[in-house]
C-alpha cells in the first residue's frame, strides 16, 4: 500500500478540524487579549508615571506565553486526545496515511493559528494599549521563545494523550498544569519573586519564568545573561523527551 504523505490538503482538514474547537480560539484569542488589559486596568492605576511604561511591558511579554501554551499545549491535546481515544490515528494508518504526516500536518495547522493569534495580540497592544516600541533583537528573541515554547509542550501535550490515551484524563491533567504554570511563572500579574521560596525553585525549571520576570529589562535593548533560559529550555526539552519516550514505548507494548 502507498504511503500517503503529508499535504496541503491534510492541512486544510487538519485547520477545519482546528476551527471546530472554540475552546482553543477562546484561549489563544479572547483570553490573552482582554486578561491583560484587565490587568493594565486593574493594577496600573496604582503604578507611579515613569514605572508604568516597564509594568506594561511586563504584562505583555509575561500574558503572551498564554498563547502558544493555549494552542500548542491546551489546543493540541484536547485535539488530538480525543482521536486518539477514538482510535483515528490507527484508522488513518490502515488507510495508508503515515502517522509522521497526520502530526506534521496538525503541527502546521497549529503553528498557522498560533502566528494568527500572536498577530492579533501584538496588533491589540498596539492599537488598543499601546507600548514601547522595542528593539529589533529583542523582538526576534521573544517570538522565538514563543516558538520554542510552544514546540516542547506540544511535545508534551502529544505524549500525555498517548499515555492516558482518554480525553477526559489528558485534559484535565492539562488544564491543572496549564494554570499552575501560569501562576508559578509570573503569568496571572503576581511575580515570582512574591511566592515562597519552594515555588520560585520550580519556577526556574521553566522558560517561561525568565520571559515574565526578566524580558521587560532588555525590550528596548541592552544586556541580558541568556544562559539560565537556555538551561530551563534544555531542562523541559528534556522532560518532554522522556515523556515521548516513555509514550511510545507504551503504545508498542500496547500493541504486542
Amino acid at each position: 500500500m502507498n504511503q500517503k504523505r503529508c499535504s496541503l490538503r491534510m492541512i486544510r482538514y487538519e485547520i477545519r478540524n482546528l476551527n471546530g474547537n472554540l475552546m482553543t480560539h477562546f484561549f489563544a484569542f479572547v483570553f490573552p487579549n482582554f486578561f491583560s488589559l484587565i490587568l493594565v486596568k486593574a493594577i496600573g492605576s496604582d503604578v507611579p508615571g515613569e514605572y508604568l511604561q516597564q509594568f506594561k511591558t511586563e504584562i505583555m511579554l509575561s500574558v503572551s506565553l498564554v498563547i502558544p501554551l493555549s494552542v500548542m499545549f491546551l489546543g493540541y491535546g484536547a485535539l488530538y486526545s480525543n482521536e486518539v481515544e477514538r482510535e483515528i490515528p490507527l484508522r488513518m494508518r490502515l488507510f495508508g496515511y503515515q502517522e509522521k504526516s497526520l502530526i506534521t500536518a496538525k503541527l502546521a495547522a497549529h503553528l498557522i493559528l498560533m502566528t494568527i493569534a500572536v498577530l492579533a495580540y501584538g496588533i491589540f497592544w498596539t492599537v488598543v494599549i499601546g507600548i514601547a516600541k522595542p528593539a529589533v533583537s529583542s523582538f526576534l528573541i521573544l517570538l522565538l521563545c514563543l516558538y520554542l515554547v510552544g514546540a516542547v509542550f506540544l511535545v508534551v501535550s502529544h505524549a500525555l494523550a498517548n499515555i492516558f490515551r482518554k480525553f477526559s484524563i489528558t485534559f484535565g491533567v492539562e488544564m491543572f498544569f496549564y494554570f499552575l504554570v501560569m501562576i508559578v511563572c509570573g503569568m496571572m500579574g503576581v511575580r515570582t519573586s512574591q511566592l515562597p521560596d519552594a515555588l520560585q525553585k520550580v519556577a526556574a525549571l521553566f522558560p517561561m519564568s525568565y520571559i515574565c520576570n526578566d524580558f521587560a529589562s532588555f525590550w528596548q535593548g541592552g544586556q541580558y545573561n541568556f544562559m539560565p533560559l537556555i538551561q530551563s529550555f534544555l531542562f523541559v526539552g528534556a522532560m518532554a523527551g522522556i515523556l515521548l519516550l516513555y509514550a511510545l514505548y507504551k503504545s508498542r507494548r500496547a500493541t504486542v
